[in-house]
């Protein structure tokens, strides 16, 4: 795919987010401004998504704003995941019984993307969303994930790479990032104490199912999460485990 088609897939979803942060009609010449393009690139975009009928027009104001027909693609796309639907009600018992906010991801490439959040019931708690992108290194499904390889492949990708101080809690040594994570798996569950997110610990455990390898997670406030940590794992362990029986039948 060339650098022109990325380049117009990219604003293509900044429309759409613009949209969606502002939660109005916007103008043409409000949506070139969010989206920081030329007008014309603009105009070529929205003319394209009305013609299509995911935009429609207003007269008074002068402005644009997504149909439902959006919503119904992501809806009937989202309705066929392949893991999400029969997962949740199980992330959602396991949120209850925690009471703290409850993630599936898996690897993508060098990183974590998150395919379900099930946002904990405390009035603080950490919040994500479907989408969201995270380190592989520093978060805890990442752990889990990275926990998931052979000692041999897991030295192998982490020789010689770089590791960034996302916090001043990250584990920025590859050999002590190792070593964490060869004990993790051992616990059976890994642990990130503020790597990723200051003051926001998390537990995971990865499971595998039909070739592919997912990982669930807890997070919440540390001064919540850090006297639960054994409760929380024997919770997260229980529930992965039913989970990899659900979705495998």
């Amino acid at each position: 795919m060339s650098g022109t088609n990325v380049t117009a897939i990219e604003r293509l979803i900044d429309i759409l987010e613009a949209f969606q942060a502002n939660q109005r009609p916007l103008s043409l010449t409000d949506l070139a401004e969010t989206v920081n393009i030329p007008k014309s690139t603009c105009h070529a975009i929205v003319t394209t998504l009305t013609a299509r009928g995911y935009l429609y027009s207003l007269t008074r104001p002068r402005a644009l704003y997504p149909t439902k027909r959006l919503y119904d693609v992501a809806r009937d796309i989202y309705e066929k995941d392949p893991f999400i639907e029969r997962a949740t009600p199980l992330l959602e018992q396991l949120r209850d019984a925690s009471r703290e906010t409850v993630i599936l991801g898996k690897r993508q490439g060098d990183t974590v993307v998150y395919l379900q959040v099930i946002e904990g019931l405390h009035s603080i708690r950490y919040s994500a969303r479907p989408g969201d992108i995270k380190p592989l290194t520093s978060s805890s499904i990442g752990k889990a994930l990275l926990g998931s390889l052979k000692e041999a492949e897991l030295r192998g990708w982490l020789e010689n790479r770089p590791l960034a101080n996302i916090t001043e809690a990250t584990i920025a040594d590859p050999q002590a990032l190792i070593d964490d994570i060869l004990q993790s798996r051992r616990a059976g569950y890994f642990v990130t104490r503020g790597e990723n997110v200051d003051d926001v610990w998390a537990l995971a455990t990865f499971i595998s199912l039909h070739g592919e390898t997912l990982a669930v997670a807890v997070a919440g406030s540390r001064h919540r999460m850090e006297g639960k940590l054994g409760e929380y794992a024997k919770l997260l362990v229980a529930t992965c485990s039913l989970l990899s029986r659900q979705l495998a039948q």
